[in-house]
């Protein structure tokens, strides 16, 4: 079970408080990176750009005694029918060769610098399939797949590959039939487990209704190791989500069923704090990041909510082995 280190303030001080907070509620680490394509596109090499900005970060929860998990997140991780907020910037895109090889070049640069146990090579595939122009999930699929034979000719001990699927796209909303996520198994023939992302808060008014199996049917009958590698559900009603601090705290008891239900090895929430949006960068108009911006165990202040007692008592749980 480990969190991120996304901050209720951007800043690096509220990062390290974050992880400090965190830390000894946790078994191990999660970075969620966004490919930084401004500066690989601007000069920057992939090299240095590990060396400076992630191999710190990872080091830190490697002295800590945590095992590591990579995301790389190739579109925009608030808006799955965009792509990466850099790229529109530069008026660039993923379809364009140039910009798929700085992409891979950062893979092979995790990798080489960081050895992850575990490296997500896209998040949410179903979901960009769904929301984004063909072009760009075609991209995500020739760029993933390239990657990952990038990896496997490194050598050495390499991390488990996966790409992120998003449970609540897979069951469609109630009454809507379930969807699975056939398609994705085939697309990214590397994944060597079902990584799963899921804010079913989206799709229930209740977390009692999330049915038993919603992880486990994901893997159709194979044999392959779950990992919720994000979710959460919010404290808060926000537009027409309608929650509350208890209803977070159930929540987090129903999804340990869903866990067990799975088997699953691991669950990461991104969010182990509250967020002030406030302190971000201005959001575009119809950001969609005050919905999420309540997922946290803690407030801003790092003040335990109602859900936190809830976690602690699944933490405790001895470690299956």
């Amino acid at each position: 079970m480990g969190f991120s280190a996304l901050p209720p303030k951007a800043t690096n001080e509220s990062a390290i408080a974050t992880i400090e907070a965190w830390s000894r509620r946790a078994d191990v680490a999660i970075m969620h990176n966004s490919v930084p394509y401004k500066a690989l596109l601007t000069g920057t090499s992939a090299t240095t750009y590990v060396n400076t900005v992630d191999l710190p970060l990872a080091n830190l929860y490697r002295g800590k005694g945590f095992p590591l998990v990579i995301t790389v997140d190739a579109t925009d991780g608030l808006n799955r029918g965009a792509e990466a907020p850099e790229l529109v910037a530069l008026k660039r895109s993923i379809s364009a060769p140039a910009v798929q090889l700085v992409y891979r070049q950062y893979v092979q640069a995790l990798v080489s610098l960081i050895r992850p146990q575990y490296l997500g090579l896209a998040a949410e595939t179903n979901l960009i399939r769904d929301m984004a122009p063909a072009t760009v999930y075609n991209a995500i699929v020739q760029m993933t797949n390239a990657a990952a034979a990038d990896v496997r000719a490194i050598g050495g001990t390499l991390p488990a590959l996966y790409v992120s699927l998003q449970a609540d796209v897979a069951w469609g909303p109630p009454p809507a039939a379930y969807r699975g996520v056939e398609t994705d198994f085939r697309d990214f023939p590397f994944n060597q487990l079902l990584a799963i992302s899921s804010y079913p808060y989206f799709v229930f008014a209740d977390p009692d209704q999330i049915p038993l199996d919603y992880y486990a049917r994901l893997a159709n009958g194979r044999a392959i190791s779950v990992m919720v590698v994000e979710g959460g559900w919010t404290s808060a009603s926000v537009g027409a989500v309608q929650s509350s601090a208890v209803k977070q705290a159930r929540y987090l008891r129903r999804q340990e069923r869903l866990l067990d239900s799975a088997k699953a090895v691991a669950v990461f929430q991104l969010s182990y704090t509250d967020l002030d949006v406030t302190q971000y960068p201005p959001q575009p108009p119809g950001s969609v990041l005050p919905l999420f911006a309540q997922l946290g165990l803690v407030d801003t202040e790092l003040r335990a909510k109602t859900a936190l007692a809830t976690y602690d008592s699944v933490f405790a749980r001895p470690l299956r082995k």
